[in-house]
């Protein structure tokens, strides 16, 4: 399942993980970040080998139980390229719309 990392403090999001229930269960005993690696077929820790952690201060499924957000307290980069999230690179809206409406009702 997808895995949104966010900073706890702040709201910033992070980065994009994905997590199986090992990952998981990994995550939450023993409180740092473990991810499924589509891509390498393995788990990795958040920092074992680039130094940038995350500690997990929280951890919640999204309503339909099929996402989890990890609120972290993130010392480091958080992105693979070194930055400090990964979705600050290609903004592709900003302050958006002004029309837009105030709420989804």
């Amino acid at each position: 399942m997808p895995a949104i990392a966010q900073q706890y403090d702040t709201g910033e999001v992070l980065m994009l993980g994905w997590m199986d229930d090992e990952a998981l269960h990994r995550t939450l005993t023993t409180g740092r970040c473990t991810y499924w690696s589509r891509s390498r077929r393995e788990y990795w820790v958040k920092g074992d080998t680039s130094g940038h952690f995350q500690w997990v201060k929280s951890v919640a499924l999204d309503c339909d139980a099929d996402t989890v957000l990890v609120k972290v307290d993130q010392v480091g980069a958080a992105c693979h390229t070194g930055a400090r999230t990964c979705f600050d690179e290609d903004v592709l809206l900003k302050d958006g719309g002004s029309d837009a409406p105030a709420s989804d009702q």
